[in-house]
């Protein structure tokens, strides 16, 4: 039997293990999106199949509660797996939720202590393409998986030490980059390989039984320290809601609920009320179980909390969930998954939105909410290279201001140095800087989002895949401003020139530019409260603009520097907002939207919608908010409509949702899954 100090070293060790796994997945891949994005991961697993150790700052941190147990009952179905062997998936649904779209390929390597089993190794990487109906695999109006690519199920890539060829033709033949592919499994292949070697030496010091003992051990404390940052939140219900954009197959946007219960050290998410899955690629398979992706915001409270507690499944156990079926969050079928992270930044945001009542003085405002690969393809396909991975910023909480262009909700990734992009890619990076202006104003400013210009070198096309908050603004709190809305240009200011909402496969033409603004995050607190120096500073690094210092903050800047008796002037004429902990300011996007369609009506289409199948919810809700729509304003709410409008758009709605026969009281949701 271990002691705890012992335990706590063996557990190190294995930290240490899966951060070199990392660091040779990396110096081994041959794509940009890997090697300098960061899109991988890497982790050990015990029998359970679930993470005992995972990085802390190497590669995407959102998969550390994933479970491997249904895509290795999968794969062993025909017989156990033996040493020397690797199981490659790729598929939501086939892997049990493994995956989260076909994009990001899963390796799963069995290690043993002589022949017994004793855990696993894992690793996964986002690869360049895996087929399908558009270059990247990734497109938000894909209807169906079967649009995206090459599904793959849980199957042995390697036996016995050996690549099986068959099934790397296979892989190869289904690619548009299969060189790259192949460059990426082949390094997936070489940190499994680290792996096996530091359990190997483990194992041998502390035996099969100790390697479960420090397995155990390290999951439970992972999990007694999370529960005990969450009992630092106000025990209660909240509930917050926010939207997408549109359902990617209209202008109707996709709205997202959650209503978040905390008791004693846990948080239980319940997603009802949440739009019905769509027959485009927003969906997320979570089979009705906490999925790690999902539930992100929850492991930044923890680690804001407690920041040394250790990444492992263990983060899991004081999580429960909720999530009706055939909804956004636990889709079914054959439902495209491709654009899922749009989706999950919005429950990001939702979450916060709803936690940020419980402890107004931890949580932030919204962060930019949006995650923008942006993808320029080659005109016949032979190159599909992300040019930057676009964020906005991070919320503003109270003491700090957001983070600028860094926004880590769902995706730790890195940016792609510019001098990497134009050595690699048929593209001059015009500009890349911080967006003036974009951050929410207020006590402490939200995070500024990101410009990104560039110009096409050569014929190809343009994919934006999870462009968001073109319509709705992140939110800012307790008297804080919303952050600006994204924008999407092509050619600005020429004959040609176009605003884009939706990218699915956009032609560009060399000389073409394409400019890119990531919307700003949430401002905390009343802007009059700032610091005018702070202004200043700001004003200096091109943030905010003077005019911006003015209308938002009262603060007048001449000649670089704080008028103050002129400041002092401008803001006695201003009534300071009190900070209210349970006030969110929305944006007038979100009034104008919520007068015509009041969460309390929409709640009662959504219990309508579940009585329907699955197959007819999503354009039965589409008629009816398309309907009330067909009288306002183009691109409404963000543009505006004169009173008589919205009136007679709310009664249209009313009408729409009683000619339904909605049930008018809740019913309980489907899906749940409570803490350990």
């Amino acid at each position: 039997m271990l002691t705890t100090v012992e335990k706590d070293v063996a557990h190190t060790r294995l930290q240490a293990a899966v951060e070199e796994m990392c660091l040779t997945l990396r110096r081994a891949s041959r794509s940009l999106y890997v090697r300098d994005a960061a899109d991988f991961a890497c982790a050990v697993a015990d029998l359970s199949g679930r993470f005992v150790a995972y990085p802390q700052d190497v590669g995407v941190s959102g998969f550390v509660g994933l479970d491997l147990t249904p895509a290795i009952e999968a794969a062993t179905a025909g017989g156990p797996l033996a040493p020397g062997d690797v199981v490659l998936t790729n598929d939501p649904y086939l892997s049990g939720g493994l995956s989260t779209h076909l994009p990001d390929v899963h390796a799963i390597a069995p290690y043993f202590d002589g022949d017994e089993l004793v855990g696993y190794g894992w690793a996964f990487v986002h690869v360049s393409d895996v087929g399908g109906r558009v270059p990247s695999s990734v497109s938000v109006l894909n209807d169906s998986v079967f649009a995206e690519g090459l599904r793959v199920p849980p199957v042995r890539y390697v036996r016995g030490g050996t690549v099986v060829p068959e099934v790397e033709a296979i892989l190869a033949a289904n690619s548009r980059t299969p060189e790259a592919n192949r460059g990426d499994l082949h390094a997936m292949l070489a940190a499994l390989d680290t792996g096996r070697r530091r359990v190997a030496e483990l194992t041998a010091g502390v035996g099969a039984a100790g390697l479960a003992d420090v397995g155990r051990f390290a999951r439970d404390q992972s999990a007694a320290r999370a529960r005990a940052a969450l009992r630092t939140l106000a025990d209660g219900t909240y509930r917050f809601e926010d939207f997408l954009d549109n359902d990617g197959v209209s202008d109707v946007p996709l709205r997202v609920v959650v209503t978040a219960t905390v008791a004693d050290g846990t948080v239980h998410l319940d997603l009802t009320g949440t739009d019905p899955q769509v027959e485009a690629a927003l969906n997320m398979v979570t089979f009705g179980k906490a999925h790690s992706w999902v539930v992100t915001r929850l492991f930044a409270i923890v680690g804001t909390l407690d920041p040394a507690v250790p990444l492992n499944g263990g983060l899991m156990d004081v999580i429960g969930f909720t999530a009706p079926e055939g909804t956004l969050l636990n889709a079914t079928g054959t439902a495209a998954t491709g654009v899922r992270h749009a989706t999950t930044s919005r429950v990001n945001d939702v979450v916060s939105g709803a936690l940020v009542q419980a402890a107004p003085e931890v949580l932030p405002a919204a962060s930019s909410g949006l995650v923008v690969p942006v993808v320029f393809a080659a005109a016949d396909g032979s190159r599909v290279d992300v040019v930057e991975p676009m964020v906005g910023g991070t919320g503003a909480r109270h003491g700090a201001d957001g983070a600028d262009g860094r926004d880590s909700g769902i995706s730790n990734l890195s940016n792609n140095p510019v001098e990497t992009v134009e050595a690699n890619v048929a593209v001059r990076v015009l500009r890349y800087a911080l967006r003036t202006d974009s951050g929410g104003a207020g006590r402490w400013r939200g995070g500024s989002g990101l410009e990104l210009e560039f110009e096409a070198l050569t014929d190809g096309s343009l994919l934006a895949r999870g462009l968001e908050r073109l319509r709705f603004r992140p939110w800012g709190f307790a008297g804080g401003r919303p952050g600006a809305l994204t924008e999407l240009v092509v050619n600005a200011g020429r004959a040609d020139e176009r605003r884009l909402s939706v990218v699915d496969v956009h032609p560009l033409r060399a000389g073409d530019r394409v400019v890119l603004r990531t919307s700003g995050a949430g401002g905390y607190g009343d802007p009059l409260l700032r610091d005018p120096q702070a202004v200043l500073a700001d004003v200096a690094a091109g943030l905010v603009s003077p005019g911006h210092a003015l209308e938002a903050y009262g603060v007048v800047v001449r000649d670089g520097a704080v008028d103050e008796s002129a400041t002092g002037a401008e803001r006695a004429g201003r009534a300071v907002v009190p900070a209210d902990p349970a006030t969110h300011a929305l944006g007038p996007e979100r009034g104008r939207w919520e007068r015509v369609f009041p969460s309390v009506l929409a709640d009662r289409l959504d219990r309508h919608l579940r009585m329907l199948p699955t197959t007819v919810r999503a354009a039965r809700r589409r008629e009816t908010y398309a309907g009330v729509l067909a009288d306002l304003p183009h691109r409404f709410p963000a543009t505006s409509a004169d009173d008589a409008e919205l009136d007679a758009a709310a009664r249209a709605f009313a009408d729409s949702v009683a000619t339904l026969g909605a049930p008018a009281t809740a019913d309980a949701g489907a899906g749940v899954t409570s803490p350990a």
